[in-house]
């Protein structure tokens, strides 16, 4: 019994950790994040160009609900499959001091440009559509925002959501997620 305790805790000193690595802002950094200059009309073309949706996730130093994203539903295969594949995520800093550019040519701060847009919880995930009309603001144009920390399912199914513009039709999100779920514990 002793070598067997021996055994598995020389294992897990000697395994990788699967936590996500921080920055030094406190901030988790996958490596699917994009560095850019926060210019979200930039960063828009940028994700056109790829094929790809364009996603902000604001975040903070310390948040427990973007740990439990970070290392239990963004490191679920099928997940960070579609992330990798599907978006281009922007990392925001709640309480951030870098510049922000948003649609409608306004620089702020990214703790400026998050009261502007009514961001009040970490994580929250802004999801912009392919075109976004002159003057409007990230907030305004957004085609849906996820504040909160949410488990596999959810996540997924609201990516899928809007990489098939549900929000277009007439299936409000709950609906198609319910939907989805009854479908995925069947299969």
């Amino acid at each position: 019994m002793r070598i067997l305790a021996i055994v598995v805790a020389f294992l897990a000193l000697t395994l990788p950790s699967l936590a996500v690595e921080l920055g030094d802002d406190g901030l988790h950094k996958p490596d699917w994040l994009r560095t850019t200059f926060k210019d979200l009309r930039e960063d828009l073309d940028e994700a056109n160009a790829e094929g790809k949706r364009l996603m902000v996730i604001f975040e903070q130093r310390g948040c427990i609900y973007c740990t439990k994203m970070h290392e239990e539903v963004f490191t679920d295969a099928d997940v960070e499959k579609l992330i990798r594949d599907s978006f281009f995520v922007v990392q925001i800093n709640l309480f951030g001091d870098e510049e922000v550019t948003d649609f409608d040519g306004t620089v702020l701060a990214e703790k400026e440009m998050a009261v502007r847009w009514g961001v009040v919880f970490t994580p929250t995930m802004i999801f912009l559509p392919e075109e976004v009309a002159d003057g409007l603001t990230a907030s305004q144009a957004s085609v849906v925002t996820m504040p909160g920390a949410f488990g596999k399912w959810t996540t997924f199914n609201l990516f899928n959501w809007v990489l098939e513009k549900g929000y277009e039709g007439d299936e409000h999100f709950q609906k198609y997620h319910a939907r989805k779920f009854a479908e995925q514990e069947k299969g």
